[in-house]
């Protein structure tokens, strides 16, 4: 993964302060905004309505 330099430092420093690598610490970062997003309402309305207008599209594609 691939992030601006500041940020990467930035990572690094609180890794190393809890006694994790940066991978760690990014994986820890990722689950917790997805279990953020999963109980976020609106996103999650959001959400549904692409994945419908998705299954439209493939639906019509298949056709």
């Amino acid at each position: 993964m691939r992030m601006p330099e500041d940020l990467a430092e930035t990572a690094e420093v609180v890794a190393r302060a809890r006694g994790v690598s940066v991978n760690e610490l990014v994986l820890d970062a990722l689950k917790a905004e997805l279990d953020r997003v999963r109980n976020d309402t609106a996103f999650m309305e959001r959400l549904r309505a692409l994945v419908e207008r998705d299954r439209e599209i493939l639906d019509r594609l298949a056709e």
